[in-house]
């Protein structure tokens, strides 16, 4: 049985269209995400309860929160995987609640997901992998697609992994790889579910250097739902903490360590 992440893959990848890979400088003065009084629920679970950010081009906003508080369920109202009860989703300016499937694929093109685990094919190498979007989705020659997915492995420091099966690399080889396809069509904003989930302290701290490099050279606006606290506290410009479906705290990372509070204080001891 494949998990659930990977049959929510090609819809994604499918909405990425055919496109050229020429790179651009993609600073905008128009934010790139804006969240205007978002609510979800389901069933009797509120889940989120007029949520409202703005993420700016080029910023990385670093998402904390319980589990279950909605963190998750954001990114997939950002991507489109659901849709908000009510509420506002303004991508580069354009509102996608209300598009239709078509709309909304041209929207997907800027974007970028990384699964909490992955959610890399199994059946396919390490190369197939981020091969995938690039053979279904561009007009590459198989010897462009071939350099472009070399060239994306030696950016997250994979590029002698190539010809491995995911079941023969390590869960932080498995989200670099993660990363790198989530890069191929070079999305200009990255959304990044639990990227150091699962993985031992030093695993973590190089995906948090690889992170920033990555947004170094690329300019992205990247959404980041973490629960670990030095990761958010690295590669973060700024940080959000969500309590029971609202915002509690949008700020810096010194912003929450100087909150009196409760909630805040009694989460900042239970994860640091």
């Amino acid at each position: 049985m494949m998990p659930a992440e990977q049959q929510v893959l090609p819809v994604l990848e499918e909405s990425a269209g055919t496109r050229t890979m020429a790179g651009s400088s993609k600073r905008s003065d128009t934010p790139a995400v804006v969240l205007g009084g978002l609510h979800k629920s389901f069933g009797s679970q509120v889940v989120l309860d007029g949520i409202a950010l703005t993420v700016q081009s080029g910023e990385t906003l670093a998402m904390l929160g319980r589990s279950g508080t909605g963190k998750s369920v954001l990114l997939k109202l950002i991507i489109g995987l659901e849709k908000p009860d009510s509420g506002s989703i303004h991508v580069h300016g354009q509102e996608i609640t209300r598009l239709d499937l078509e709309a909304l694929n041209a929207i997907r093109k800027k974007m970028g997901f990384l699964f909490q685990h992955a959610a890399l094919y199994d059946s396919l190498s390490v190369e197939q992998n981020i091969a995938f979007p690039l053979r279904r989705h561009t007009k590459m020659t198989d010897s462009e697609c071939t350099d472009r997915v070399k060239q994306l492995l030696a950016s997250v420091g994979m590029e002698s992994d190539l010809k491995k099966m995911p079941s023969d690399i390590s869960g932080g080889m498995q989200k670099r790889v993660g990363l790198a396809r989530a890069l191929a069509l070079e999305p200009d904003i990255l959304l990044l579910d639990e990227p150091t989930a699962g993985l031992d302290p030093i695993t973590s701290g190089e995906i948090d250097e690889l992170i920033l490099k990555l947004q170094e050279e690329h300019d992205m606006a990247s959404i980041v739902v973490t629960h670990d606290l030095q990761s958010a506290k690295t590669i973060a410009d700024r940080i959000t903490l969500l309590h029971e479906g609202h915002v509690l705290i949008d700020g810096s990372f010194e912003d929450l360590e100087k909150s009196d509070n409760e909630f805040v204080s009694e989460f900042m001891k239970r994860d640091s």
